[in-house]
């Protein structure tokens, strides 16, 4: 089931690519030779001795819940503290996910990706509306710019095929190493935990603190 997964949203990469094809040759030429390396998206403090991992769909309405509420008091007790290192990892169940994942880290910039992933999950409802896709990859690319990506930034990280594929290989493997089935989960210093209140987050982050 994973690996058919993995063809149908390595396929459907292209089709979002398809959107800006109009773009320099020479951009999407720069892209494919900077290969399809993906890079860990990390808050808060690398050494800490507690590690959360989040996986979460931008598709996903549990996790836009999570990102505008536990996750805000998350962060500014234990991620802005240092008390706690926090990975996001992307989980791509459609092809819409996998195209905001592609915007939101494009460049590989950590201070964009988290703000894009505000965005995308304030305003899922608003990008997502209609489920065009021209529409939605029309509205990714406007969060793009927002974000301070320009067009030629866009087009190169949109149409890298190897780019995509290393995306979903990605993805399949964390999913296929961790059990993850649905969003958001958690892994908690390598224990995996479903969609949760702040309290009781917080509980088993405390714990785990204490040891």
């Amino acid at each position: 089931m994973m690996n058919r997964r993995s063809l149908f949203l390595a396929a459907t990469a292209m089709s979002f690519g398809v959107a800006f094809a109009g773009l320099p040759a020479i951009a999407q030429e720069a892209a494919t030779e900077e290969g399809a390396g993906v890079f860990e998206m990390v808050l808060g403090n690398p050494e800490a001795k507690v590690e959360v991992i989040e996986y979460a769909s931008f598709t996903c309405p549990h996790c836009a819940a999570f990102a505008q509420d536990q996750f805000v008091s998350i962060k500014a007790n234990y991620i802005d503290t240092d008390l706690i290192k926090f990975v996001y990892r992307d989980v791509y169940f459609d092809r819409f996910g996998l195209w905001a994942a592609m915007i939101a880290r494009c460049g590989n910039n950590t201070e964009r990706f988290f703000g894009l992933t505000e965005m995308l999950y304030e305003t899922q409802r608003d990008w997502l509306a209609g489920g065009d896709p021209a529409t939605i990859a029309e509205n990714l690319k406007k969060m793009g710019k927002v974000a301070g990506l320009d067009d030629a930034a866009i087009g190169a990280c949109t149409t890298d095929a190897a780019y995509a594929q290393g995306l979903v290989d990605w993805y399949t493997e964390n999913a296929e190493r961790d059990g993850i089935t649905s969003t958001p989960s958690f892994l908690i210093n390598g224990v995996k935990y479903t969609n949760m209140t702040y309290e009781d987050f917080a509980a088993i982050l405390d714990t785990e603190l204490a040891k």
